[in-house]
């Protein structure tokens, strides 16, 4: 079954709605962004997470130090880069992580000690799609997150094409740049439950 990742959220309701959707991981935004969090307000939302699903912080080329201050603050269970990134960082972290690239034509996958990879569109967060066709992800090491203008309408096809380890939604379970409640119960149930079988 492909996971769930609901990411940028900052309200208590948003991150009620992805936990009783069944969301698997819930993502905080670290880096300046619209939906930028403070620590504080990370570690006040993280305790309304239960164990099981995992809480992943979202930075864009940080320092070693910012990423162990959040992750031991918030209780983190993944760290989530993107950017530039020194080779050693993902090195004896106490928790895992996810490197985020962008698919920008070239379909090329760098080596990366991260746990995970994150595919995305050349702009995160922005809502549109990467072309499909540029990439790869046969022989990947790792297991796989697919983001990029993903919504309900489209993460079925992203999966048959793809068959990720999770998918991954910021902007497509938005409205006027706020998360939907709807959206993201809609987005959740396709996933876990609009799966033909076929691929």
């Amino acid at each position: 079954m492909t996971k769930v990742k609901i990411c940028g959220l900052s309200t208590k309701e948003a991150v009620e709605t992805a936990v009783s959707a069944g969301a698997d991981y819930i993502g905080f935004v670290f880096a300046p962004s619209k939906r930028q969090v403070t620590l504080e307000q990370a570690t006040e939302l993280a305790n309304l997470i239960p164990s099981n699903i995992n809480k992943v912080g979202v930075f864009v080329s940080p320092s070693r130090a910012q990423l162990l201050e959040a992750i031991e603050k918030v209780g983190l269970d993944l760290i989530q880069v993107h950017g530039q990134v020194a080779d050693d960082l993902f090195e004896d972290l106490p928790c895992a992580s996810i490197q985020a690239l962008q698919v920008d034509g070239e379909g090329h996958v760098p080596n990366s000690q991260a746990d995970y990879l994150l595919f995305d569109a050349p702009v995160a967060g922005s809502g549109q799609p990467f072309d499909w066709g540029q990439l790869d992800t046969t022989g990947l090491p790792q297991l796989f997150f697919i983001a990029g203008g993903l919504n309900e309408d489209n993460v079925v096809k992203a999966i048959q094409h793809f068959t990720p380890y999770a998918v991954d939604v910021s902007s497509g379970v938005e409205t006027d740049g706020q998360k939907d409640h709807e959206k993201i119960r809609r987005f959740i149930e396709r996933v876990k439950h609009g799966i033909s079988g076929t691929k």
